[in-house]
């Protein structure tokens, strides 16, 4: 099993910064990618980006692109989303999660966390 526990959620004006935080524990090796998802009341969950342990392969969905940057420390076991100018669009609970397949598509990923709520105020 691997647990995902993210943080850093919160509220910010709009055009502000947020950083979320990842840290995943138990059986990392077994994962490929980590990948971070958002769901907005009523909407789907939505891809935002994803990063390879092994490499430097990043991802990322259009609405976020220019905006979000993914990043990994792998000797933590930890992957963040810095997202900068952002919308009240981007309002969500956002999720990491951990699979072995490079994917957008959340049915793949087997590992989820609970995920943490962002608030961006108009």
């Amino acid at each position: 099993q691997v647990q995902l526990v993210e943080s850093g959620g919160g509220l910010v004006q709009a055009g502000g910064s947020l950083r979320l935080s990842c840290a995943a524990s138990g059986r990392t090796w077994r994962t490929t990618i980590m990948g971070w998802f958002r769901q907005a009341p009523g909407k789907e969950r939505e891809f935002v980006a994803s990063v390879v342990w092994s490499d430097d392969n990043t991802n990322y969905g259009d609405s976020v692109k220019g905006r979000f940057v993914v990043s990994k420390d792998n000797a933590k076991n930890a992957v963040y989303l810095q997202m900068s100018s952002l919308k009240p669009e981007d309002t969500a609970v956002y999720y990491c999660a951990a699979g072995s397949v490079l994917t957008t598509l959340p049915g793949p990923y087997h590992y989820w966390g609970k995920g943490t709520l962002v608030t961006v105020s108009s």
